[in-house]
């Protein structure tokens, strides 16, 4: 009997469903993404996976063993403010803190004085001031008085509070007065979301902490929706295992886990492209890589290096303090439904804004009427002038030329093909930009990663983006428009247990209480994993230890491991401190002592991994030529009769030489002057430079 996995993945745009089996066959759906009610874009993708597999849906599913969803519900109701009624509960006299932000303002606007301030999530007048105090030491200063929680409480009834946040100072070190009050909240407002910042992020920073607790019940009932009325449906239709839910940290997690957590489904879906990034560079030996996700909406950016992705924790997201660890994903608002527009200055500008699914492209004849990069892209001879999505999606590629006309080329006096390559530069100028954000700007060269195209758009793009940054291997898998979908289904479950445990590394330092700790924070992901049912063989831990030298303001974070923390090991802890503080900050000082300021322990329910596809061998390329079309590669506008390949009819082993299109059934590849594709039988175009250029 075969036995399946899926993977869906929510995007703007489309809803993307990896149906993989275990013989090694994969399979790629798309649907329009229905942001109003996600069940009908997935309602829409198991009717194509039931068409394609010849069997009713629900057979399918009940033979599924992994069912996977990635959601952008979260990050939309945050950039949309569509969160909930949110109150907050902190000690008296830190109101304010959320406002104040550390004294915090963004990078470029530090002097700016009309930069509006960042929009509340918790109104002033919902931010509860409880009258208690803990100190650092854990000892209590001022006992809680729980008739302030409760006067908060009933203010929040008559309010129509939906979601509650508790954070008092100094609950790592002692959590009694946050736990009381969450249960007082929960005693008199029974059907409010509650969440205590010690149970979400509990680790130093209290601002941090606060911010990361208030986005997380702003966004709780939220989410709490959308996964019951997933989990609803799933089951409705056929499913017979639970559904999982792909979070930022790049792991899975249960539904429960998942509804008390929100804050973790933020990123959720550009998250997974790493696990698919080392997916296929595995047979291709290269363990360092960039990917570079470009939808109908937005750009996301990853960077792998060594086999280890970069994940970030205390940072700024949607101008939000987030303490959680999160997959580094560099978002902007740059995909195949950015719209180009001429500012006051008559300066050709591309994006953020976004025609999205609806009414989408001009070319898409669903109303749109601006032009955008899919536009762009379809006057330049790039796309298919009659179909994309293998035919399901009907296009009028005069329909392109006319809005690049009428809002472009006739305001600034030039030809619709100059407009299109304009706007077709400018987006890859955005998109390089921010690949460098997270390349050079943070101590790696480009020029020493392959650059792995996902999303639908990716392809027609990724060979200029590499010639641009100096990337000289270029990675595009047959599932390339779905690879997030993908990378769900090689991904672990994964939780992460945190504590604030601050202790300088000297002489006195009580490393044994440390290693208890960390042992601590293990039995709990390992009751959590049991309880889930993953074996104990395919268990796994890691560690890592916020650390900073005496003196400092912020840390970084050190894997170490399975490393036992000990006498013995000390030294080599301290080592690797030093060793991440030079390859960061481009110094190390052995001779200050370092301090430990937060512990973390996270753990792993390894999943089986899929079988890799295997292609056929190919045969004569050219034999794979479906047309030829005029297609535009440069500033000039000098238009090439180009070859255009039928990627389906493509075998392992199929070189072809740029210029050049493949058109897959939900991508293209665009092929530049001077670089050459190469079909692994893997099912990965693998693209690199010719030598001469």
């Amino acid at each position: 009997m075969t036995t399946y996995r899926l993977g869906v993945d929510a995007g703007g745009t489309f809803t993307d469903f990896i149906l993989a089996d275990d013989q090694g066959n994969t399979h790629l759906f798309k649907a329009t993404s229905t942001p109003e009610d996600g069940t009908r874009a997935i309602a829409e993708g198991f009717a194509q996976i039931a068409e394609k597999m010849r069997q009713p849906i629900g057979a399918i599913l009940a033979n599924t063993q992994l069912c996977v969803n990635g959601t952008t519900v979260a990050l939309n109701a945050l950039i949309q403010h569509k969160g909930v009624k949110t109150g907050l509960l902190c000690t008296a006299g830190h109101e304010d803190s959320l406002e104040i932000r550390l004294g915090h303002k963004e990078e470029g606007y530090r002097y700016d004085a009309e930069y509006p301030p960042v929009k509340q999530l918790v109104e002033r007048q919902w931010r509860m001031p409880i009258r208690e105090r803990i100190l650092a030491d854990g000892s209590v200063r001022t006992p809680l008085h729980e008739e302030d929680v409760r006067a908060a409480c009933q203010a929040f009834q008559a309010a129509g509070i939906q979601a509650v946040a508790v954070s008092f100072l100094w609950s790592v070190a002692n959590g009694a007065h946050e736990r009381r009050a969450v249960e007082i909240v929960r005693e008199m407002l029974p059907d409010a979301y509650v969440c205590a910042g010690l149970e979400v992020y509990p680790q130093m920073r209290e601002y941090t902490r606060t911010s990361t607790a208030v986005v997380n019940a702003y966004l709780g009932p939220v989410l709490k929706n959308y996964v019951e009325r997933i989990d609803a449906f799933f089951r409705e239709q056929g499913t017979k295992v639970p559904v999982r839910y792909f979070q930022s940290n790049g792991g899975m997690a249960a539904r429960d886990v998942m509804i008390s957590r929100a804050v973790s489904a933020i990123n959720s879906g550009p998250a997974s492209a790493p696990m698919a990034g080392r997916f296929l560079t595995q047979p291709l030996d290269i363990d360092s890589f960039i990917t570079v996700d470009m939808g109908g909406t937005s750009f996301d950016i990853t960077l792998t290096h060594q086999g280890k992705t970069n994940v970030n924790k205390d940072i700024d997201f949607l101008r939000y303090r987030i303490g959680i660890p999160m997959i580094q994903v560099e978002t902007l608002g740059a995909g195949g439904g950015s719209i180009a527009w001429i500012d006051q200055m008559g300066v050709l500008n591309v994006g953020p804004q976004s025609a999205g699914a609806m009414p989408g492209p001009a070319c898409y004849q669903r109303g749109g009427t601006l032009p955008t990069v899919t536009d762009a892209n379809m006057a330049l001879g790039y796309l298919n002038p009659e179909t994309l999505l293998g035919g399901r999606l009907k296009v009028d590629a005069a329909a392109s030329r006319r809005a690049i006309s009428e809002h472009l080329a006739k305001p600034l006096n030039i030809s619709v093909d100059k407009a299109a390559y304009g706007i077709y530069s400018i987006v890859n100028n955005n998109m390089v930009n921010g690949i460098r954000r997270v390349s050079i700007e943070r101590g790696y060269d480009p020029r020493d990663f392959a650059l792995i195209g996902a999303g639908g758009a990716t392809g027609l793009h990724l060979t200029a983006l590499a010639q641009e940054i100096g990337c000289t291997t270029v990675l595009v898998s047959k599932l390339a428009s779905g690879l997030c979908a993908f990378g769900q289904l090689l991904s672990d479950i994964k939780y992460n247990y945190m504590a604030a445990m601050p202790m300088r590394l000297d002489a006195h330092a009580p490393i044994d209480a440390l290693e208890q700790h960390l042992c601590e924070l293990e039995q709990q992901g390992l009751a959590a994993m049991q309880a889930e049912g993953v074996p104990q063989e395919r268990i796994l831990f890691k560690r890592s230890l916020d650390m900073r030298y005496v003196g400092q303001v912020h840390e970084c974070s050190v894997v170490i491991g399975n490393l036992p923390v000990n006498a013995s090991t000390l030294e080599q802890i301290k080592q690797m401190f030093h060793d991440q503080h030079q390859q960061l900050f481009t110094y190390s000082e052995p001779e200050n002592t370092i301090e430990i300021v937060n512990i973390e322990a996270t753990v792993y329910g390894q999943q089986t991994p899929l079988l890799p596809p295997s292609l056929p061998p190919g045969g004569q390329a050219e034999a794979a030529i479906r047309t030829r079309r005029m297609m535009i590669f440069d500033t000039n506008g000098q238009q090439q009769l180009t070859p255009v390949y039928d990627g389906e009819k493509l075998g392992a082993g199929d070189s072809i030489a740029g210029p050049a299109v493949i058109e897959e059934p939900t991508t293209t590849v665009v092929i530049q002057p001077g670089w050459t594709a190469l079909l692994h039988p893997t099912g990965t175009y693998v693209i690199t430079r010719n030598a001469a250029h």
